[in-house]
């Protein structure tokens, strides 16, 4: 299979809204079903070439709201596109919704206003052109941002700081909130309670391990948060929906280089 990855992180005044762009080519994928794997963004992927196809959706630009389910994506032979991650808590100031609103849903890009931006950036040739005309589109719409409370801020900050390895009622007791209020506002603005973020969190980690090349799962395990390793496999069944030896076997050979996946930032423009 034949990839290409440009990386590039946004505009400052749009940086603490969406963490990186991600630019794909690939030519001869021969994985017909790719598992979108939960995660703490928010998704807007728009395809250049054929529509994104998964259960009950055809889209050519689409948002998804974070879940704690894969959501299996069917996968063209060539696929060109950009795929953005959102932080939850700037979704508001970008599309005029709360993450809670998205929280495992897929909506049609077209639905906040921007149906005609995935035939604007195909027109354009090269990736940092591409990545211009986000920067241009998004900034505009973060001139005005909607800023939650600072107390969730800190919380949902500290809780990715630690990869969900944070026990919910210190957390509150940080904020300065009660347990209770803290959960209430986790789900009213998010869309997962705080466990299930911290939970998310922790089965991030652990791909993104994975990714690097761990093949210790029971040190890994222990690393990212869980008991033992048989409560990293039912997770990764309940999140995934397979083990993860089984997810190695599929899809790490079909997966973006290191840096990419790593969560590296890359400045390739063309």
């Amino acid at each position: 299979m034949s990839v290409t990855w440009a990386v590039r992180q946004p505009h400052p005044v749009v940086r603490p809204l969406v963490t990186r762009y991600v630019g794909y080519a690939q030519d001869e994928v021969t994985l017909p079903v790719h598992r979108g794997l939960p995660s703490r963004h928010v998704t807007l992927v728009i395809s250049l070439a054929g529509p994104v196809r998964m259960a009950g959706h055809s889209l050519q630009g689409l948002v998804g709201g974070l879940h704690t389910r894969a959501v299996l994506i069917r996968q063209d032979r060539s696929q060109e596109g950009l795929q953005l991650e959102l932080d939850p808590l700037g979704v508001r100031t970008l599309f005029g919704v709360t993450a809670a609103e998205l929280s495992g849903e897929v909506c049609d890009l077209a639905e906040f206003g921007l149906g005609s931006l995935p035939d604007r950036l195909r027109e354009l040739p090269t990736w940092g052109e591409r990545f211009a005309l986000l920067d241009d589109v998004l900034a505009a719409r973060a001139v005005d941002p909607v800023a939650p409370p600072p107390e969730l801020g800190e919380a949902w900050r500290r809780m990715r700081g630690a990869d969900g390895r944070v026990r919910v009622t210190d957390l509150a007791d940080e904020v300065g909130w009660s347990r209770r209020h803290l959960g209430e506002r986790f789900r009213a603005v998010l869309g997962l309670a705080p466990k299930q973020a911290a939970r998310v969190l922790r089965f991030e980690r652990a791909g993104r391990l994975l990714r690097q090349g761990r093949s210790d799962l029971a040190g890994l395990a222990v690393e990212c948060g869980y008991y033992d390793q048989a409560h990293l496999s039912n997770e990764w069944r309940a999140l995934a929906g397979c083990t993860p030896g089984t997810w190695i076997a599929e899809e790490l050979p079909f997966l973006q280089d290191e840096g990419v996946a790593a969560g590296k930032t890359r400045g390739h423009d063309s």
